[in-house]
């Protein structure tokens, strides 16, 4: 059984109810949609569709041309660091097999986003190996502009100027990732910097997590927010316990978690083996799991 791709859109925009409607029309009548997560204080909406590739590329153009049209950066404010108004498009193969599908799909998704809608566009992750949505977004859309201009870097596909209103756009492949948010009793900021910068990689904490603080000024408090690009090296149950154990030095606790999108239910069922102390747990052992893949095994 071929299983379609999964594309996880990001668009800046997690306020304006219409825009958000606009944007779920447009890749829904090309794609199955699974799944919308906005936030206010991020302003920013996670969208996660699936299908083959012409569904999917068909779906993502529309979804960035109508981002293209309704969003303006030039008024945006927002937790999330961006650089577009349709900021990040990986493109997820579910199976491991299915990576180079997905490389493909997304270089051909960019050329078009380039050519049809003259935005920049940029390649990372699988497509462009050492680059990832960080690197384009540092210093937002102006030191973007300003690194452009003087030659350090040049879009992949498209015009060399971002958009005024809608800036550019990330493009990519890359392996499932879980992103996920820890909320902290504590409008203080610089514990959530200072907790984000013991549990990354690049910190010397957990392998394939990215994490940043932040303060989401409308919720009332601050926040982990974290990409764990590696769930079995990095199980979701360890990465809390080492927050709480953070926040607690930090003399405050955590107050909840957020999901953002969709997470591989491989994932879920380690983290629940966990909680429930059951000694060699494996995600086989979960009824469903073993159906699916028997199933996928007599295709």
């Amino acid at each position: 059984m071929r299983l379609p791709l999964e594309a996880v859109p990001n668009f800046s925009e997690g306020r304006d109810r219409a825009t958000i409607a606009a944007l779920t029309d447009a890749v829904s009548q090309h794609a199955r949609l699974l799944d919308v997560h906005t936030d206010d204080d991020h302003n920013r909406s996670v969208f996660t569709i699936v299908g083959d590739e012409a569904s999917l590329t068909s779906a993502l153009l529309a979804g960035v041309g109508s981002a293209r049209e309704r969003i303006d950066l030039r008024g945006h404010e927002g937790a999330h660091p961006r650089i577009g108004a349709a900021d990040v498009v990986p493109i997820v193969p579910i199976e491991p097999a299915d990576a180079e599908r997905a490389r493909a799909t997304a270089v051909a998704l960019a050329e078009r986003i380039g050519r049809e809608l003259q935005l920049p566009v940029f390649l990372y992750g699988d497509a462009a190996p050492g680059r990832g949505p960080a690197f384009f977004r540092r210093g937002g859309p102006v030191e973007l502009q300003r690194r452009i201009d003087a030659r350090e870097l040049a879009p992949d596909f498209g015009p060399s100027r971002l958009d005024e209103r809608a800036g550019g756009v990330i493009v990519g492949a890359r392996r499932p990732l879980i992103a996920f948010n820890v909320n902290l009793a504590t409008d203080d900021v610089d514990v959530a910097r200072a907790i984000a910068s013991v549990v990354r990689e690049s910190g010397g904490g957990f392998p394939g997590v990215r994490a940043l603080g932040l303060l989401l000024p409308r919720a009332g408090h601050a926040q982990v927010s974290m990409n764990v690009e590696d769930y079995e090296a990095a199980a979701l149950h360890e990465i809390v316990e080492r927050i709480e154990s953070e926040a607690a030095a930090h003399g405050t606790a955590v107050s909840g978690s957020e999901l953002v999108g969709l997470m591989p239910a491989a994932a879920a069922a380690a983290a629940a083996g966990s909680a429930l102390r059951i000694d060699g747990f494996a995600p086989s052992r979960v009824l469903e799991l073993r159906l699916l893949e028997q199933d996928a095994g007599l295709d």
